[in-house]
Parts: structure tokens; C-alpha cells; sequence
């Protein structure tokens, strides 16, 4: 059995709206292939690939990337790209996040700020007219759907590079391969919830309060107690077999006390932790005061409440 080192005072109910931690093994995370796509390119041609929506800390990109000809690719705002397809004199002035130039194949990495970034792919070959904007290339597999930011006024664009049976002058076949971060380890984790176990507002007597039928049900069990008195209380955790005999023993309270370190004495209004591990066995909350002469006719409140596995739940280890 262990202490923790700190003890929360916190109200009990803040308690149980905290998010518990996980007690199986840390989940592994790696990038995973997600959808593919095809695409032909004329020279000078773009291509529109995917759009990422990162969070509010930005996110990163994987992608994989083959070329038959060099190409240029970069990252710009989704909303500015989707602009400049209506209006292509703006192209040149886009910002390029993550410029990599001359490329056949690569392994393409960005970090990405909070804000929607579209992934541009272009052709590096001149065109008739290395100033004209020669369109986008066509994607050769139509039903792999993609993200993309395309304005609606570039619609004779699509309809003049829109399909792979577009005639090509000099075809430049691309491939992108796109990844996406996820679990590839240990991704069922246990789930647990804080259970209340005891809760009792009582007549205060000097007789030992005994409250029994909790056991840990995993290495690590986090065990909260509150308690509130008019007069100091010794309250503590014990082994149930050891708690059940204090009724006929009273006098080896202070010997049982000694042994547990789950214990405060002479508290009157205090919620501590303790933490248990599951072959500590069946244990019991105990509460009295510390003085058992004149015990005021007042009332005392204790509340327990104890973390238990509630969904995905390890088997129980099986012991020899």
C-alpha cells in the first residue's frame, strides 16, 4: 500500500469531476497511410491537393510525394488559394509555406499554423508562356475523393484540364501518397470513473464506525475521504479482517493505527488521498473520536469515494 505525497484539499465533488488517468500502458502513436491520389500535369500546370485544418497550436504533415518530372510544392492558405484559381495574376504573390523546389520524390513534412493550409503541387517546366497560368492537371482516379479548396469560378479551368482523358502535350505522372497521425499501440485503453462508497451524515456516538465491502481493483487505486466533525476524529483505512475485530477489541485500535499509513488523527473538516494496490486485499474505512468521553450530540459527516475501472478493464492477474 502507498501515501501519496500530496494531499488534494479540494472540495470532494471538484474531485470527482477530474479527469482521471489511464492505468494501462502508454498509447503509441505513428503516421499511418491514409488516401492516395494520382495526377497529370502539362507543364506550368498546378495541382490542388489536400486541405488540412490544424487545431488552435497548428498541427504537421506527412506525404509522400513521386514525380516523373520536377515539380515545386508548397503549402499556402486555403482561402488565399482558392482566390487566386479565380484570379491566377495572384498566384506569384501567394505565400509558400514550406517551399521545397526541383523535387521527384521526397518524403514532404510541414508544421502548420492554426489556420487552413492547402497543399499545392506545380509543374517547374515552362510553359508556352512561363507568365500565363496554364491550368490544374487532372486527377487520373476521379473517385478517390480529397479535400480541396477550388473556387467556383474556375469551373472552364475544370472543364479544360478536368479529367484524365484530357489530351496532355507532355504528361508528368505525380502520386501522393498522404499519412495521417494515429494510434498504432496499446489504442484500447481502460477507462475509469470515481465511484462513491460511502456517504453518511450520522449522530455522533463513541462507539467505532466501521465501513467495510471495498476492495482495489487495480494496482494504483486512488482512494478520496472527507470528513467533517465538531470534534477531532481519527479516520483511517484498514484491512477489512483487521477493521472487523476492533468491535471486540477496542483496545488494539492504537496497535491497527500504527500499521497503516492510510490515517489522519484529530481531524475535524479535512478530505485526503490514499492509494491502494490490489492485493492489499478487501479494506474499510474506520472513523472515532479521538476522545470517547463526552461526546457531544452533534452530527458528523464522512464521505468515501474510490477509482474503479469501469470499461476495457485488464483481466485480473491470476495468482499462484
Amino acid at each position: 500500500m502507498k501515501t501519496p505525497k500530496i494531499w488534494a484539499i479540494l472540495a470532494f465533488s471538484a474531485i470527482c469531476a477530474i479527469s482521471l488517468p489511464s492505468f494501462g500502458q502508454q498509447r503509441v502513436f505513428n503516421w499511418l497511410p491514409a488516401n492516395d491520389e494520382s495526377v497529370r500535369l502539362d507543364p506550368a500546370n498546378y495541382h490542388s491537393g489536400r486541405t488540412y485544418h490544424p487545431g488552435s497550436n497548428g498541427g504537421n504533415i506527412h506525404v509522400d510525394i513521386k514525380a516523373q518530372q520536377p515539380i515545386t510544392i508548397f503549402l499556402t492558405d486555403a482561402e488565399a488559394w482558392t482566390q487566386a484559381l479565380q484570379h491566377p495574376e495572384g498566384i506569384a504573390q501567394l505565400r509558400q509555406l514550406c517551399l521545397r523546389e526541383h523535387i521527384v520524390e521526397t518524403t514532404y513534412v510541414c508544421e502548420l499554423p492554426p489556420e487552413a493550409m492547402t497543399l499545392v503541387i506545380h509543374d517547374e517546366r515552362n510553359g508556352p508562356d512561363n507568365a500565363v497560368f496554364t491550368g490544374l492537371g487532372a486527377v487520373l482516379d476521379p473517385n478517390n475523393k480529397v479535400e480541396r479548396a477550388v473556387g467556383v469560378g474556375i469551373v472552364t479551368v475544370l472543364n479544360r484540364r478536368g479529367s484524365a482523358s484530357s489530351r496532355f502535350v507532355a504528361p508528368n505522372d505525380v502520386h501522393i501518397q498522404y499519412y495521417r497521425w494515429d494510434c498504432v499501440e496499446n489504442c484500447i485503453q481502460p477507462e475509469y470513473q470515481w465511484i462513491e462508497q460511502v456517504k453518511e451524515k450520522y449522530d455522533l456516538t463513541s462507539f467505532l464506525k466501521v465501513y467495510g465491502g471495498w476492495a482495489p481493483d487495480h494496482e494504483g487505486t486512488q482512494v478520496s475521504i472527507r470528513v467533517k466533525s465538531p470534534v477531532p476524529m481519527a479516520v483511517a483505512m484498514l484491512p477489512s479482517q483487521i477493521a472487523n475485530q476492533l468491535h471486540t477489541q477496542p483496545g488494539a485500535l492504537e496497535t491497527a493505527l500504527e500499521k497503516t499509513p492510510c490515517q489522519q488523527r484529530g481531524v475535524q473538516s479535512l478530505q485526503f488521498q490514499c492509494t491502494f494496490n490490489a492485493e492489499d486485499g478487501p479494506q474499510s474505512l474506520i472513523a472515532v473520536p479521538e476522545s470517547t468521553s463526552n461526546v457531544p450530540h452533534k452530527k458528523a459527516e464522512i464521505e468515501m469515494q474510490a477509482v474503479k475501472c469501469v470499461a476495457n478493464c485488464p483481466p485480473p492477474e491470476n495468482k499462484q
